[in-house]
């Protein structure tokens, strides 16, 4: 079986973000007389790469009068949520769900699907938290893993905050997943898109609206940081997010939504599922990074793992089988810049479009219920 590697990128920021210091001066300062749309723009121009300028730009003119739907529109650039959107009935995932191909559209060489699902591990390996597992595949010794995750939250989430609390984005938006009902998938299908209501936007839409809902105020940025280069994407996300921190400090909890690829030597792909309510929802995979003390530099690497298994805890525990365990790891994905910060796979690109919408709202259900509680 060969798993998708993600690239986690130097440890160091970077060059890209040496210079965060000169950054954050100056969007302070534009802030004090500019007001907050040059301020993101100056940001942008500063810190980000191409799409995070986009973003920057786009949001600056939605912060005019008369420009606050013009980020939501077209394919061509970055487009951004950044208001709560109205109430939402959690369970009416329906309004989400889009037509699918059936297998009377199914072409002969269709590639192969194998569903699956995945349990929570055992073993020295795995650590438990409440209904779900850690896996540990670093040094840091389980005991202590254990320990640390006994402790509350790192931060505090304000519920029906008129301020943000929580980003959603996504490094690599342009992944996507199956168009078909049954277990195949089109010839050539390289499951990405610039579409965004096929792509993980449309995955982080579902999650936003519902967090939103729930009186938890979360935006959701929907940069194609991966195109049209993969390579850079996570220099690119990096300054979108620096770029939303800047402008609302108030955000605790950043979220990198993004989908997972396994398939088999022959070319399988793998679509992990389990039933909930009588609906199929792909499985997900929360990665937490570690500090290594040399090339991976993540100083709050323990209140993220603190975090995650928190998430990972709810989401199990609400849908038994719905995760796969925690993968704590050497890994980067720039989750230095808060306390919160997780990646977050939502299956797999054997999994299809609707399966996805639905584990987006189911995750977001367990994000809600966790802040609902602490709260």
């Amino acid at each position: 079986m060969q798993q998708e590697r993600r690239q986690p990128g130097p440890g160091q920021p970077g060059p890209g973000t040496g210079r965060a210091a000169l950054t954050a001066a100056a969007v302070m300062l534009a802030l004090t007389f500019w007001g907050r749309g040059l301020a993101l723009v100056l940001a942008g121009a500063l810190a980000g790469p191409l799409p995070a300028l986009r973003t920057a730009l786009e949001q600056g003119q939605a912060e005019q009068p008369g420009g606050a739907d013009s980020a939501a529109s077209g394919d061509s650039g970055p487009a951004s949520s950044t208001a709560p959107a109205p109430a939402l009935d959690p369970a009416a995932i329906e309004s989400y769900l889009v037509p699918l191909l059936t297998d009377a559209d199914k072409p002969q060489d269709a590639g192969t699907v194998a569903e699956t699902s995945y349990g929570q591990g055992s073993g020295e390996k795995y650590i438990a938290c409440a209904a779900g597992t850690i896996k540990n595949n670093t040094s840091v010794p389980s005991a202590e893993v254990a320990a640390e995750i006994q402790n509350p939250l790192p931060f505090h989430i304000e519920l029906n905050s008129p301020e943000p609390q929580v980003l959603i984005m996504h490094t690599h938006a342009t992944e996507c997943y199956r168009p078909a009902e049954g277990l195949w998938f089109l010839p050539g299908d390289g499951a990405r898109t610039t579409d965004r209501a096929a792509n993980m936007c449309a995955v982080g839409a579902v999650m936003a609206d519902t967090l939103n809902a729930a009186g938890i105020h979360t935006l959701h940025d929907q940069s194609l940081n991966d195109y049209p280069s993969y390579t850079g994407s996570y220099g690119n996300s990096r300054a979108v997010v620096q770029q939303y921190l800047a402008q609302y400090p108030s955000i605790k909890v950043v979220l990198d939504v993004h989908r997972d690829a396994i398939e088999k030597e022959d070319g399988t792909r793998m679509a992990p599922v389990v039933e909930v309510n009588g609906r199929k929802a792909a499985q997900v995979m929360l990665i937490c990074g570690c500090d290594n003390g040399s090339t991976v530099s993540l100083p709050n690497w323990r209140q993220n793992l603190r975090f995650a298994a928190a998430w990972e805890g709810a989401m199990e525990g609400m849908y038994p089988g719905f995760t796969r365990p925690v993968l704590f790891s050497y890994r980067f994905y720039n989750q230095d810049l808060t306390t919160g910060s997780l990646l977050i796979e939502i299956g797999t690109h054997g999994n299809n479009l609707n399966e996805a919408l639905y584990a987006g709202q189911l995750a977001a259900n367990a994000l809600a219920s966790l802040f609902t509680q602490a709260g």
